[in-house]
Formats: C-alpha cells, sequence, structure tokens
C-alpha cells in the first residue's frame, strides 16, 4: 500500500468512494468534498494499491482565538474491498502527522455513535470522548466527538 498526498486527478475515486461509504444525509456532495479537498488549510492523503484508490482521509487546521490551533479530521474513508488491512490506521496517522506539522494543539473529529469500527480506530490512537451531539447528522443519527492534543504544539 502506497500513501500519498492527493492530486486533482484523484477526485473521481476520491468521490466514487464517498459514495459507497456513505448514503444521503450523510453523504457529502461533489462541490462540498472538491472545496474540502482545495483548502489552503486542509490536507487530503490518499491509500493506493496498483493505480487503485483504496482509501483517504482529509485533514483541516484552523486558529481559535481561545484554543490557538487546532485540527478537525473531516473523514477517513476505506473502500469495502481494502477494509481490515489497517489503512485507515495509517491514515488517520497522516492526518495527525499533518495537524502536528501545522502546528495544531489539537486534533478532533465528529464520528457516528453507531460507528463502534471507526470508534474503537479513535480510541486505539489515543482519542477521547469529550461529548455527544444529538441529531448532528439527521434525525436520530447522533455523533460522539472524539479529540486528542498534540503533545509536540507550541
Amino acid at each position: 500500500m502506497h500513501f500519498r498526498l492527493n492530486t486533482p486527478a484523484d477526485f473521481p475515486a476520491l468521490y466514487a468512494i464517498e459514495e459507497v461509504c456513505f448514503q444521503p444525509p450523510i453523504r457529502y456532495s461533489r462541490l462540498y468534498l472538491q472545496r474540502l479537498i482545495a483548502s489552503p488549510r486542509s490536507a487530503t492523503w490518499v491509500a493506493e494499491e496498483d493505480a487503485q484508490i483504496a482509501g483517504f482521509t482529509i485533514v483541516e487546521w484552523f486558529d481559535d482565538p481561545d484554543a490557538g490551533r487546532i485540527a478537525y479530521i473531516q473523514t477517513i474513508e476505506v473502500s469495502p474491498d481494502f477494509r481490515r488491512r489497517g489503512i485507515a490506521s495509517e491514515l488517520l496517522r497522516r492526518a495527525e502527522a499533518f495537524a502536528e506539522s501545522a502546528a495544531a494543539r489539537l486534533i478532533w473529529l465528529h464520528v457516528e455513535s453507531t460507528n463502534d469500527a471507526a470508534i474503537r480506530l479513535y480510541r486505539a490512537h489515543g482519542f477521547t470522548r469529550l461529548g455527544s451531539e444529538p441529531h448532528y447528522y439527521a434525525r436520530g443519527r447522533n455523533a460522539e466527538v472524539y479529540s486528542k492534543t498534540i503533545l509536540s504544539a507550541p
């Protein structure tokens, strides 16, 4: 498996993974996903094997007047054919490394409260649950909020 930053030519494959991984109302629109990827304050890491994109993650950073620089994981997605091979774990490590290189003090995310596999992944990487947000994704689809302090940040 090869991990790299995305290129514009990757977008059709990334959106195809988005369509497989998420259904409306959770699925990002094409335009929204394009904007996330194009943001100058984001990085999109791609997992690729034999010229086939297996998964990706998008992480952004923001400056908060109270908390300093923080990073937010917008998504981690792995195509079903490539799951259970450690790809999401490596993508998460890449997102954390980006946050650290951007001098973020904290990295955080939302995860659907029923997504047990993702919750186990985040906990295994040292993320802690901060709380929940009812109806975050849609009516009756709650989110849990997880975060992790980045120790090397200034």
